[in-house]
């Protein structure tokens, strides 16, 4: 294990994590990136059950991390009047969450911390502004993966090449001899994050949910620098139509493209969308992606590995970043246990996820008929009954049934590794 040349693709979370860990075990690890540099913008995420485990297993993250949320204390969701009919907020409990998590940060500064507890690490090597263009194995999978890249570093042999740049990954496509949309479940759902400078939240820490006819649901929180975070979504019953082809079209042309698509979709929508779309035409942290899931038959194929998103995006159910940082410690820590084994390491891998992967993927019945019915009558009704349930204290009741996915820190009792850093 001491001399494993581990090539990583992607720099977002499950990345990092997967080069730290690697690292521990006394590989020698590169990350390559296709973007220029690292990317700090992105929507409010969580970490619950196995990414609490992970994370307080490396020194410091934790106390990053709290030093970083978005300090959030509630969910409160409106008519279009602007009056809330029902709030959800923390328990004040981190290893028993609600549906509000108390390790809720924006992607991007998530992102920030895994590179800096990365960044000077001598085993391990950031290239940004590079992507894979090609990836060799030989027939009986039991050599090094020959790689050749785009954007001028030299061909390489690795002895496992991990792929954690996305439910959209090329490499996945590459890796399992697949198509780039192959093993992706489209849940008919986009969403589009960015900030604006207009507080729309007045001061206030508890953040506003609306909905309006035809799926649509905006959410607009705080953020400790004074501007509001805000996300757009789009959801269509998944009812055999792809609703996500005109998003997906527009995403081809650019961001001004999607802007536009986004301002169309929400014309009319009530309540503040019309500020808000007018400070999305002026944000510089505009993004935009489709919610899916991503179902792979394996995990890996020779020693080509799958890890986060590229292998199992979770889309609704709030479980993808753990999924990515229990994913990434569990493939370093299988390959370093079957020392000089690898093919048993990555079945190990296989074999510890599957569970997670299979829990954390399921998605609670009605989820998107509850957050964004698609007429004036299921709003209406959605309404009264979620503020019934709420004036009632039912609603306790409700989240444990929605959040026992991902309310438990020790859920899944991950293995502790011996390493040798």
């Amino acid at each position: 294990m001491s001399k494993l040349k581990v090539l990583v693709v992607g720099a977002s979370i499950a990345g990092p994590t997967a080069a730290y860990w690697f690292a521990k075990a006394g590989a020698n690890v590169t990350i390559i990136e296709r973007f220029p540099k690292l990317r700090t913008n992105g929507q409010n995420i969580d970490i619950r059950t196995a990414g609490v485990t992970v994370m307080r297993k490396m020194p410091g993250m934790e106390a990053a991390v709290r030093a970083k949320t978005t300090q959030m204390e509630g969910v409160s969701f409106v008519r279009d009047n602007g009056r809330p009919y029902g709030t959800i907020r923390a328990t004040g409990n981190p290893d028993q969450q609600s549906l509000v998590s108390e390790y809720e940060i924006f992607r991007g500064d998530l992102a920030q911390i895994f590179f800096d507890l990365t960044k000077d690490n001598e085993n391990i090597k950031y290239v940004f502004g590079e992507q894979v263009a090609s990836m060799q194995q030989n027939e009986k999978d039991d050599g090094p993966v020959t790689v050749e890249f785009t954007n001028g570093l030299p061909t390489s042999e690795y002895d496992l090449v991990v792929a954690c740049d996305g439910a959209t990954s090329r490499t996945r496509a590459m890796g399992l001899g697949c198509g780039v949309r192959d093993h992706i479940k489209s849940t008919n759902c986009w969403a589009a994050y960015f900030s604006i400078k207009q507080d729309l939240l007045k001061g206030s820490k508890v953040a506003h949910g609306y909905s309006a006819t035809g799926g649509r649901f905006f959410a607009v929180g705080p953020d400790p620098s004074g501007v509001n975070r805000v996300t757009l979504m789009g959801i269509r019953p998944r009812d055999g139509r792809d609703a996500t082809l005109p998003f997906r079209e527009a995403m081809k042309r650019g961001d001004d493209a999607l802007k536009q698509f986004v301002a169309q979709r929400y014309k009319g929508a009530g309540w503040k969308t019309d500020e808000v779309v007018e400070g999305m035409r002026e944000a510089r942290d505009f993004y935009a992606s489709e919610i899916v899931q991503v179902k792979t038959p394996s995990l890996y194929k020779g020693r080509f590995v799958l890890v986060g998103d590229a292998g199992y995006a979770a889309s609704f159910t709030g479980g993808g970043t753990s999924l990515a940082m229990a994913g990434a410690y569990l493939l370093a820590g299988e390959v370093g246990r079957h020392k000089g084994d690898l093919a048993a390491g990555l079945k190990g891998y296989e074999e510890q996820m599957r569970p997670i992967i299979d829990d954390l993927q399921k998605v609670p019945p009605l989820v998107t008929t509850i957050m964004a019915p698609q007429t004036a009558w299921g709003i209406w009704l959605r309404n009264h009954i979620f503020a019934l349930i709420t004036w009632s204290r039912i609603l306790d009741f409700v989240q444990k049934f929605f959040a026992s996915s991902f309310a438990h820190t020790d859920k899944y009792g991950l293995p502790d590794y011996e390493w040798v850093a």
